[in-house]
């Protein structure tokens, strides 16, 4: 994950190098207008933000499997039907919620940094709210 956000800077980077360079040759003044850190425009920082953030995330949320995974590697009584069945009954469980938290937090993030999920989401839920008003 780190890697492919490593690669996704980078190639913004570019894409934003090519797009000054176009826009300098036809208008010195627009070039220069929403252009941030290195380079990149605030858009594709919000994108590389937005990435971040996701990995971020998926990494914290898959945490505990990987606990509990490496856990059953290196003591074979950490499994179901065997001494310490308990203790990794609650290790699933937690592991289970996160998994689930991360399915609602990037429902989130992907609302808050996407205009089209956003426009979708919001269609969608008015779409429902108006059917559910016509049956009451």
């Amino acid at each position: 994950m780190i890697a492919c956000v490593a690669i996704i800077k980078l190639k913004l980077y570019q894409s934003s190098r090519v797009r000054i360079s176009q826009i300098s040759t036809s208008n010195p003044k627009q070039a220069t207008e929403g252009v941030q850190d290195q380079g990149l425009s605030s858009k594709d920082l919000r994108v590389i933000q937005s990435v971040v953030l996701i990995c971020c995330i998926f990494i914290v949320s898959q945490l505990p499997f990987l606990v509990y995974s490496t856990g059953r590697l290196i003591n074979p009584e950490f499994d179901v039907y065997k001494k310490l069945q308990n203790l990794f009954y609650i290790f699933t469980t937690i592991s289970q919620t996160f998994s689930y938290l991360n399915a609602l937090v990037d429902i989130f993030v992907y609302y808050n940094y996407n205009s089209k999920y956003r426009s979708i989401f919001l269609s969608m839920t008015k779409l429902k709210t108006e059917n559910t008003s016509e049956v009451l």
